[in-house]
């Protein structure tokens, strides 16, 4: 390999997403959509491949805080903006970008990696597991309706605009982070992107519209306040979403997207969804990205009739395997002895004796002299799947992807590995 891989210099970012656009089609992005991508971009933490002054290769991670079960947020590196020149393939620089970008993730201490997959049989080879899923559905509202939970009709609901109530939606954004894995504490400026609507990319639709849920405030403090003392209200929710109009001969049928949907309990929940579900002149709501455990699915009258999907989402590499595993809980009390095979960073290979529970966790490095036995064996990218309590360890098993070395060894392991709730990543990177 004769290309200059380097880490990116600001001047030359422009032409960096130039070759990242190429990669992904061709279509370019609106001038919002990178200015925005601009901003965020971590240069020192991106890569470029040259060949002369052409720009050939690209690789990118973002300093995340990631939620693990338990409720810790862990520095993990969000692997972004990958790509590879057409004219270029086959010549070793995914490979060399995704090992210098694990070298660099390991020194700067960060004991996870995160990505999502444009095309899944990429990253495996490189100690990726597929963690998380998304549901997408299209839901009848003509024929579906939805059961509310009591305490709903309290729950008021008032339009706004998306960027004047952005920070009391963050607020309630922050407060859910902890209690689901997988979410992302959003950083300064990221917050900007549930509001990015370029006009371009609407097809048809409304510009992005907002709909807080709010509840009268005792003068407690908590939540997002709006106002102050006795007799404030409290937002406990809210959906961003545009309308897509359609009308045929027999009358209306427009569209509702939905794009983020939070609430803090659950009659501001079904008081957001009712709503969607009641827009004047539609009779699609498209759902694109929910936990498969949404509440909603427990709302809805027919389920047949919502047409749901699943696909995977977020892949997740355990850089340090024994950080990582202390990092979060166990829904059970576990001692277990895992032998762990990672040929790409090798300094994983090896015997790990994981206990922990409710409370918090120990993963220690066995030594080679020590004669203690594996219970079980499997690959780095198997733990990558489990990490975060949304993939089964005796799913794994079933697919010959774990051995188990001890007798219940996988049923003790599956059952502290699990979690309470679905693991989910609300939005891409």
């Amino acid at each position: 390999m004769t290309t200059d891989l380097r880490v990116l210099r600001e001047a030359e970012w422009d032409t960096y997403y130039g070759l990242l656009e190429r990669a992904f089609g061709g279509v370019i992005e609106s001038p919002e959509e990178r200015r925005l991508w601009r901003d965020l971009t971590e240069c020192e933490r991106s890569l470029a491949g040259w060949d002369g002054e052409e720009c050939v290769a690209t690789a990118g991670a973002f300093s995340f805080r990631l939620s693990v079960p338990g409720g810790a947020l862990v520095d993990a590196a969000g692997v972004t903006m990958v790509g590879v020149a057409a004219t270029h393939r086959r010549r070793g620089l995914l490979t060399a970008m995704m090992r210098r970008q694990l070298d660099d993730v390991r020194e700067r201490g960060e004991s996870l990696a995160v990505l999502t997959a444009s095309e899944p049989v990429i990253y495996g080879r490189f100690g990726y597991g597929a963690a998380t899923q998304q549901l997408r559905a299209d839901i009848d509202t003509t024929q579906v309706r939805l059961t509310v939970p009591d305490g709903t009709d309290e729950v008021t609901l008032r339009y706004a605009d998306p960027a004047e109530v952005l920070d009391a939606c963050e607020a309630v954004y922050a407060r859910l982070v902890p209690l689901r894995p997988g979410m992302l504490a959003r950083r300064p400026g990221w917050e900007q992107l549930g509001l990015l609507d370029p006009e371009s990319e609407r097809s048809g639709a409304s510009p992005l519209q907002c709909v807080v849920a709010e509840r009268s405030n005792s003068g407690s403090g908590a939540g997002a306040g709006i106002g102050s003392g006795s007799g404030s209200r409290e937002v406990v929710g809210y959906a961003r979403f545009q309308v897509k109009p359609e009308w045929d001969y027999a009358g209306p049928k427009g569209e509702v997207q939905l794009h983020d949907l939070e609430a803090l309990d659950p009659a501001a929940n079904a008081a957001l969804w009712r709503f969607l579900f009641d827009i004047d002149l539609t009779s699609v709501l498209q759902v694109r990205n929910r936990p498969v455990d949404d509440p909603f699915l427990h709302l809805v009258t027919d389920v047949r009739r919502s047409r749901l999907r699943v696909r995977d989402s977020l892949y997740v590499r355990l850089v340090d395997v024994g950080a990582a595993l202390e990092a979060r809980t166990y829904r059970a009390p576990v001692d277990v002895v895992l032998d762990v095979a990672d040929d790409f960073c090798p300094w994983n290979s090896g015997r790990w004796r994981l206990t922990g529970d409710a409370k918090g966790a120990s993963c220690k490095r066995l030594p080679d002299g020590d004669g203690t036995p594996a219970d079980l064996a499997l690959s780095v990218r198997e733990l990558g799947s489990a990490y975060l309590g949304g993939v089964s360890l005796s799913a794994l098993a079933g697919a010959g992807r774990v051995r188990e070395l001890r007798q219940g060894a996988v049923a003790e392991a599956a059952l502290a590995f699990g979690g309470d709730v679905a693991p989910w990543l609300p939005h891409g990177f």
